[in-house]
């Protein structure tokens, strides 16, 4: 494989290469794990530590009681959703021999805070996310419909809001 090829969109697609060859070898490979361990730190503030990169912190706005001293959780989930949806288009875009100029993800969530503030019951989450993909490349119009398609049915965060996910939440 040439160099071009493997750095197109600056993805490494070798090593995505290699792990798709070792899942193949054995697909138990496939099942992975992943970790976030969370300290507060007063009021509304908190951070989370995961693998070995800085605490990424978390408040609420003031209009919410907090310090407004970095982004919400559901801020930070709408961040998680637009990162994951940007490796799906770097990766696949590059699969599929399509340069990315630019790529940026707009995302918007709806979310009524009465069940959060005990005013009322029902669902506390986002009733509708809204996820605005622009893409600048030369690639035709139905490439890039292909990749559209291609990153929403693969995208695991995307995947993760979509369907209901058993989630456990255990005193210790």
């Amino acid at each position: 494989m040439t160099e071009t090829a493997t750095r197109l969109n600056d993805v490494d697609i070798a090593a995505v290469g290699q792990l798709v060859d070792a899942i193949r070898s054995d697909e138990s490979e496939a099942q992975t794990t992943w970790a976030a361990h969370v300290q507060w730190n007063g009021a509304f503030a908190s951070e989370a530590r995961i693998r070995r990169f800085a605490p990424i912190g978390s408040d609420e706005p003031s209009a919410l009681g907090g310090g407004d001293t970095a982004p919400n959780p559901v801020e930070q989930l709408l961040g998680a959703l637009g990162n994951c949806l940007a490796v799906g288009y770097a990766a696949n875009a590059t699969l599929a021999g399509i340069e990315l100029k630019d790529l940026r993800i707009d995302l918007k969530g709806d979310l009524d805070l009465s069940v959060f503030l005990g005013l009322t019951e029902g669902h506390a989450g986002f009733s509708s996310i809204t996820a605005k993909v622009t893409i600048d490349s030369d690639a035709p119009q139905e490439k890039l419909d292909e990749l559209h398609a291609k990153v929403q049915s693969s995208s695991p965060v995307g995947h993760t809001l979509r369907n209901a996910v058993p989630v456990e939440i255990i005193p210790a």
